[in-house]
């Protein structure tokens, strides 16, 4: 089972919001998923429009899931704000 870090869009015409998931590679992009691991919201500035579990994603990365390019910007995002932040 080839596993992907994906966003999956909600919200509604001209509002997206992204539920960043953890699914498999040949299921429909707005399908099921495996497990939710985050949230990204497009409309709001860095640190409010990003929540991600970072301990499941890195679970995930250490099972072979791979992110799409998108998802992996945003965990680089978040992973140097919760850096800075400690």
């Amino acid at each position: 089972m080839a596993v992907v870090i994906r966003l999956r869009r909600e919200g509604k015409k001209g509002r997206p919001q992204y539920r960043i998931v953890v699914a498999d590679k040949r299921w429909p992009v707005n399908g099921k998923y495996i497990e939710e691991v985050g949230f990204y919201d497009p409309m709001v500035e860095a640190p409010q429009g990003y929540r991600l579990k970072l301990e499941r994603v890195s679970y995930w990365l250490k099972q072979g899931a791979k992110p799409t390019e998108t998802v992996d910007q945003i965990i680089k995002k978040v992973s140097k704000l919760e850096n800075k932040g400690n």
